[in-house]
């Protein structure tokens, strides 16, 4: 019987890799829709169709306020969807709002236009970048999950298209409009990257007392019902309430501040006063131990 001159090559190993369950698919499913949202918000700016362009925006913003709130109740959040995320983000909030507003009037203004159409889009990638670095604070209190530092993205694009809504009520946009705009262009996105603690929202409606069931249902109608018929009302009146709110969010978090460092003075009081309790039984100093040295 004639042996082989060497054994036979083992057959090559296959890396099998996890079945990926379906509820962390489903909010990278939303997040990729909310991106499909953002760039057709692009495409229909340039064809001059900017009522589509708004309403794709809006839309975006709707489903990113919700795909996270999808991943944490499936327990589906990773770290690929919060990458996808954040790029999906600067794409419909940072990219496309500073081409629509380009498009629809701060061309006339050519390079000073595109200047603060530039800044938006820039500043947007910023506070995004900030957030991811800011999450995964150990040293951050509990109470500052109620905040977010400056306004967020999403927020940030639906104030920044303001100028848009108001034409759209009637409005005639001449050189001096366009001029305001470019100014509160770059306003916002200057709060978008400022320290400015604004509320969060994301403790809010996490739990419904069983009698504010069906109100919440009906208050849920009664607001897509009037965005649809009366979208631009809807958006200028909030726009501007959520602009007067900022400074109840400043307030809120210097009332934080103040009652930590009122509970921390009044930690170090009660030890300062607290006496002090012997760890043990007084000795007699022993001469033959030799002296410490300082």
């Amino acid at each position: 019987m004639v042996f082989p001159p060497f054994d036979p090559a083992p057959p090559p190993f296959r890396r099998r890799f996890k079945a990926i369950p379906v509820r962390t698919l489903v909010p990278n499913l939303i997040t990729l829709l909310a991106l499909c949202a953002g760039l057709t918000a692009i495409r229909v700016a340039v064809e001059d169709k900017l009522d589509l362009a708004l309403a794709a925006i809006v839309f975006a913003a709707l489903l990113d306020g919700i795909d996270g709130r999808i991943a944490r109740m499936l327990k589906g959040t990773s770290r690929f969807g919060a990458e996808l995320d954040s790029l999906a983000d600067f794409v419909n909030f940072g990219v496309a709002p500073a081409l629509i507003l380009y498009f629809w009037g701060l061309h006339e203004l050519k390079s000073a236009g595109w200047i603060a159409a530039l800044v938006f889009a820039i500043c947007a990638g910023l506070r995004l970048a900030r957030f991811n670095v800011m999450i995964d604070d150990p040293n951050k209190p509990i109470w500052a999950g109620n905040f977010f530092t400056g306004i967020p993205a999403p927020a940030g694009a639906i104030t920044v298209l303001l100028p848009i809504y108001v034409s759209f009520l009637g409005v005639s946009v001449g050189l001096v409009t366009v001029w305001l705009t470019f100014f509160y262009t770059l306003l916002i996105a200057l709060l978008m990257v400022s320290r400015l603690p604004v509320f969060s929202g994301k403790r809010v409606g996490k739990r419904v007392p069983p009698e504010m069931v069906l109100p919440v249902f009906v208050m849920v109608v009664l607001f897509f019902a009037l965005l649809v018929s009366y979208p631009w009302q809807v958006l200028t009146v909030g726009t501007l309430a959520y602009l007067a709110c900022l400074p109840l969010g400043w307030l809120s978090y210097r009332e934080y501040q103040r009652k930590d460092a009122t509970a921390v003075v009044a930690t170090a009081t009660a030890s300062a006063s607290a006496p002090a309790i012997p760890s043990g039984p007084a000795q007699e100093p022993d001469d033959d131990r030799p002296a410490r040295l300082n």
